[in-house]
């Protein structure tokens, strides 16, 4: 067995937990499994999975080696898919980073579709809202809403999000509602902050098409959507997000719309993956059907 192909075994043995399961899945015999991940681990000179009677699982080692493993595989996968006939269907490990709440209400409701169309593709999907680097965490791709500075990657624009500022109603009633720019300085926000640079964002608001920015006091900051909406929520302070996904609160009252009139400015929702002539196949179909999805909503 060559060194790809124990690679292959180890990766599907650390995938399932189980020799006799890859075993199974690989139509190989649970021997040769067996000796090909002891092979690889006495060629390595480290351990790299804790077996017991119930289950088997990855040492630290391991965890290391399956992430440069499933890297260089898929990197293989993406050599021969260059030579592949177009009819072919793709296959792979597509990964992936998401903001939070767009995962969890859009993207992930409607991967059953996705899998149907492409069954032989899994994903590493993370979603999160923090600042990914693509190239120095193997990412395939993400969505980004916002404003892009890395120029060194490729965007693909699919539309804008809405931005409303808005209030929980057990906040308004406490401390009125604001009507005014000037109003603010008599209330508290939730501030969010750049994962990046950890600096909180400010208050944003347009005037004559030109973004401007208020520093306002709060008792929290966040870096993340779902913490930012539970703090408002909990009555801690004004916020200013995107309508999307606001409107069953809106809609109950329990969140209210507040200074309509100086609303942010619309978020850019882009799909973004690194500069790559020959995007690989599994890439590109994802790409293309998650910039469909998003655009039905968002362009």
């Amino acid at each position: 067995m060559d060194r790809i192909q124990t690679m292959e075994v180890f990766a599907r043995v650390a995938e399932l937990g189980s020799f006799s399961r890859a075993a199974e899945q690989l139509n190989l015999p649970a021997a040769t499994v067996t000796n090909a991940v002891q092979a690889l681990e006495k060629h390595l000179g480290v351990r790299l999975l804790h077996r017991t009677t119930r289950k088997v699982t990855l040492t630290d080692e391991g965890i290391t080696y399956l992430d440069r493993c499933t890297q260089l595989l898929t990197e293989f996968e993406d050599v021969d898919a260059l030579f592949q006939h177009d009819q072919l269907q793709p296959r792979g490990v597509i990964r992936v980073d998401l903001p939070e709440r767009l995962a969890h209400m859009v993207v992930i409701p409607a991967l059953p579709e996705f899998f149907a169309l492409y069954p032989q593709l899994r994903l590493k999907l993370s979603a999160t809202d923090r600042f990914v680097d693509l190239v120095g965490e193997a990412v395939d791709c993400v969505v980004r809403v916002g404003a892009l500075s890395d120029s060194s990657l490729i965007a693909r624009r699919i539309g804008s999000m809405e931005q409303i500022n808005c209030g929980a109603r057990s906040y308004l009633e406490r401390h009125g509602r604001p009507q005014t720019l000037n109003d603010l300085q008599h209330h508290m926000v939730v501030n969010y902050f750049s994962s990046r640079t950890g600096r909180d964002l400010g208050w944003e608001y347009m005037v004559d098409g030109e973004a401007r920015f208020l520093k306002l006091p709060g008792l929290i900051s966040v870096a993340s959507s779902d913490a930012y909406l539970a703090s408002c929520s909990a009555g801690l302070g004004l916020i200013q997000a995107p309508r999307f996904g606001l409107e069953a609160l809106l809609a109950s009252g329990e969140i209210e719309e507040v200074l309509p009139d100086f609303k942010p400015a619309p978020l850019p929702v882009s799909v973004v993956y690194a500069h790559n002539r020959h995007l690989s196949p599994r890439v590109r179909v994802f790409v293309d059907w998650i910039a469909k999805l998003l655009a039905a909503r968002y362009a």
